[in-house]
């Protein structure tokens, strides 16, 4: 782990006021020496978001990047140099990216449909991976890739980071370590925000490159399902559409079909309940979650008003029966890491990758996990389709994996 030192003043060293400070003259403000070299697949918003939060970090630095897009190319070049002056390398291949020896592991982060196929060129090299979400848009892509992290030698971690946001790490302490709430019998999660952003040749509006709404963004949501439940879902029952967004959008002469609101119900081998709602076209960002067990009630948020002027709010509620101590909470990170993306939970994803690369126990979402969060999405984005409940051991069955029910 690094000196705590090193953590409480990391983020100030990068401050351009302190630019003057010659490093022979830093103590407080230095910033150490990285340990490893990363090289990043895919420089979109993402790749960007992973550039910038492993160079606040600390313990590695980013060697080089490949994306076919010139343009994002430049943008990683553009962030790389708001911490260092070392010129960032940009790869003309994928083989070449992967297999360079000046690099100790690879962070892939290019569209969802691609994963697979890019990760059987990574997994050459022997190198430590992080796979951005969601691991792949369809059962046996997602089920392939589980299958390649169980013989891997090397860590390969699965960037489903939301289970560190400050409101989540509190909740899943509330809940799984002080035992605050009981057992945990149902599980509400609501996210309203804005619409998708533009992607390069606008991948994200159609189903067949993302995997649908409720694989791409809400595995995120499903994952954290599967921490509080503790078991395996049975069954999905979801009711979806198309209300909105995107509705007279065309590219490459395709109409997007991606949902824009959707609720999905999902049920639990050892009887927990979980419901999620989502709406994508709110003029505002905010999460919710509201946990009920035997002996307690949880409920957490954060959000802000994106139409006015409004700062980023985090509350932790929890309310007890008598014999326990009821608490509010305003949990956070120090602003320069919230601020890098994902309210910090993207830099807390990369401590845990930085911490197993260093031998160290980790919490992080690894393919298994990946792998039941698109599980959920699937069956969801199946269930809006028939408008019916999907049952997870028949869907399974379907794609030829059966047993793993």
């Amino acid at each position: 782990m690094r000196k705590n030192k090193e953590f409480a003043n990391r983020g100030y060293a990068l401050i351009p006021k302190f630019a003057y400070v010659p490093q022979e003259d830093r103590f407080l403000l230095s910033t150490g020496q990285p340990h490893y070299r990363f090289n990043v697949i895919g420089t979109g918003v993402n790749g960007q978001e992973h550039i910038s939060v492993t160079m606040l970090e600390g313990r590695a630095t980013i060697h080089g990047v490949y994306d076919p897009n010139p343009s994002s190319v430049e943008a990683a070049r553009r962030v790389k140099a708001r911490f260092s002056e070392e010129p960032l390398v940009a790869y003309q291949s994928l083989e070449a990216a992967c297999n360079d020896p000046a690099v100790d592991a690879l962070i892939i982060c290019t569209p969802n449909f691609t994963h697979l196929e890019v990760l059987k060129t990574a997994v050459q090299s022997g190198k430590h991976i992080l796979l951005e979400k969601p691991m792949a848009t369809n059962l046996k892509d997602a089920h392939e890739i589980w299958r390649m992290a169980q013989t891997y030698p090397k860590h390969l971690q699965v960037g489903l980071q939301y289970r560190y946001k400050p409101i989540y790490v509190e909740a899943l302490h509330e809940a799984k370590e002080r035992r605050s709430l009981g057992e945990v019998k149902t599980i509400t999660i609501l996210e309203h925000r804005e619409p998708f952003l533009d992607k390069v040749k606008q991948w994200n509006k159609f189903s067949k490159y993302s995997g649908g709404t409720l694989v791409e963004k809400c595995c995120h949501y499903f994952d954290l399902f599967n921490l509080f439940a503790e078991s395996r879902p049975v069954s999905v029952y979801a009711s979806g559409s198309q209300a909105v967004n995107f509705k007279d959008f065309e590219y490459g002469g395709e109409k997007s079909d991606i949902l824009d609101n959707a609720f999905v119900i999902v049920e639990y081998q050892n009887g927990v309940r979980a419901n999620f709602n989502l709406c994508m076209f709110a003029p505002m960002i905010y999460e919710e979650i509201v946990l009920c067990g035997n002996e307690g009630h949880l409920k957490a948020s954060e959000g802000f008003n994106s139409q006015a002027h409004s700062e980023w709010k985090s509350q932790v509620e929890v309310i007890c029966l008598p014999e326990r101590t009821s608490r509010t909470l305003t949990p956070s990170y120090p602003f320069f890491i919230e601020e890098t993306g994902h309210n910090g939970g993207t830099y807390y994803e990369h401590l845990r990758f930085m911490d197993t690369l260093e031998g160290h126990p980790s919490n992080a979402a690894t393919a298994e996990e990946g792998f039941w969060s698109v599980v959920i999405g699937v069956a969801a984005e199946e269930s809006v389709k028939r408008g019916a409940k999907v049952m997870v051991r028949e869907l399974l069955e379907a794609s030829g994996l059966g047993k793993l029910v």
